[in-house]
């Protein structure tokens, strides 16, 4: 059977493992602990359950905490990231008391592997606070905001900075995201893994009986939004894109497809808001999927002609980077990571508005020697910035400076 990072090679190149190699040649023993908030929905999870593995088998010992919290404290955070994303957010004193008495009751469950670890990687604002409560810590501490923290709602930013001025250093996913901090702040954007049910190549019949399953008709164009149903998301927006489409293209066909995480306690609101805003068009199909169903995604971005991510704040958007990996062209929200991910006017196009968007679907369903011709230079694009073997190499990086910032030369293997 084959490693992972043989299958890596087969896709990205052997000189690229190799590469691997020698930078975690030093790291080899060394204890690496990433926490986030939940294993379950979202590009945190989906990339940690490819990059832990994947660490391991190049020698480096890779652990993975979640927190554990109840209502009220997920309440508190889905305020911290919408705030970090620029919504003015009041939250009460009392989720600031919730947030910190979680964070300390972690702590205090993960104490033996956190302060033990040679590098922890917190991500995001849910586990912040960990870092204050292991005070006899011995290796490095990293924050990781996978969130567009480009202007954030300053009363909660300054709460928040407060916990994250505490680590050795930050990393974001672009340089417009970074805050000023007294560590270093480095930049990494997220990537994707080739090899995952999510992104493999699948045969044509099982992309079929996928159309036939949800009731895609085949023979009319179909455009398709996946994301989780939030508003950030903007899937009205999609709908009101779509139909402002169909008055030029009248057998359109919109699907909407996500499911929800455990750490988002407005998922099911927005479900109901987009459920009612479709009621009573046959042509859009709003599916609510479970959070293991890859091959479902896999299948239905390679139906559709074209996939939108209009999101109105995104740190960075895995599925926009998934659909260009399967030569799909991308309409994205003109927004944070998506502009870094979308060449616009060669991969796709970046909109501001619905009706933009309308009018890029028009256009790429009328020119479809232009659309196709995106679609390869999307899958290109992605195959030399946004592989996961990318990523590695840059936490590799990362990890070899902060343990060894120190000595004059680093001996590669």
């Amino acid at each position: 059977m084959r490693s992972m990072l043989e299958a890596y090679a087969e896709v990205a190149g052997a000189d690229v493992i190799d590469q691997l190699h020698q930078l975690a040649e030093p790291l080899r023993g060394k204890r690496v602990v990433h926490v986030n908030s939940t294993r379950i929905g979202g590009g945190v999870a989906e990339i940690l359950n490819k990059l832990v593995p994947a660490l391991e088998e190049l020698g480096i010992e890779s652990i993975w905490e979640v927190l554990t919290g109840e209502s009220d404290f997920y309440q508190c955070t889905k305020g911290f990231h919408n705030a970090i994303q620029g919504t003015a957010a009041d939250i009460p004193p009392a989720l600031l008391r919730v947030y910190e008495e979680t964070n300390a009751e972690n702590a205090e469950r993960l104490r033996p592997v956190l302060a033990e670890a040679d590098i922890v990687l917190i991500h995001d604002p849910q586990p912040a606070a960990l870092l204050r409560h292991i005070p006899e810590r011995r290796g490095k501490w990293i924050w990781r905001c996978h969130i567009d923290a480009s202007r954030p709602y300053r009363p909660v930013w300054r709460y928040l900075r407060k916990f994250v001025s505490e680590y050795d250093a930050s990393i974001f996913s672009l340089a417009a995201f970074a805050q000023p901090l007294p560590h270093n702040v480095y930049i990494i954007p997220p990537s994707i893994d080739p090899l995952t049910e999510k992104n493999m190549d699948l045969p044509e019949e099982e992309i079929a009986a996928v159309r036939e399953r949800f009731g895609i008709d085949p023979d009319r164009p179909m455009i398709l939004q996946v994301s989780r149903f939030d508003r950030f998301k903007d899937p009205l927006g999609v709908i009101a894109a779509y139909r402002e489409a169909r008055k030029f293209v009248p057998n359109l066909q919109l699907v909407l497809a996500g499911g929800g995480a455990t750490d988002d306690p407005e998922g099911d609101v927005v479900l109901t808001e987009v459920q009612q805003a479709a009621a009573g068009d046959a042509n859009i199909k709003v599916l609510l999927l479970p959070a293991d169903a890859h091959r479902t995604i896999n299948a239905l971005q390679r139906a559709a002609d074209i996939v939108l991510q209009k999101s109105l704040k995104e740190g960075f958007g895995l599925t926009v980077t998934e659909a260009m990996w399967k030569g799909k062209p991308v309409i994205g929200g003109n927004t944070g990571g998506i502009r870094l991910q979308l060449v616009n006017h060669e991969t796709g196009f970046l909109v501001n508005t619905p009706e933009g968007a309308a009018m890029r679907i028009r256009y790429l369903l009328f020119h479809q020697k232009q659309r196709l011709k995106m679609g390869r230079n999307a899958r290109e694009f992605v195959r030399e910035n946004f592989l996961v073997t990318r990523h590695m190499r840059e936490y590799l990086t990362l990890i070899l400076t902060l343990i060894h910032g120190g000595e004059e030369r680093i001996v590669l293997g």
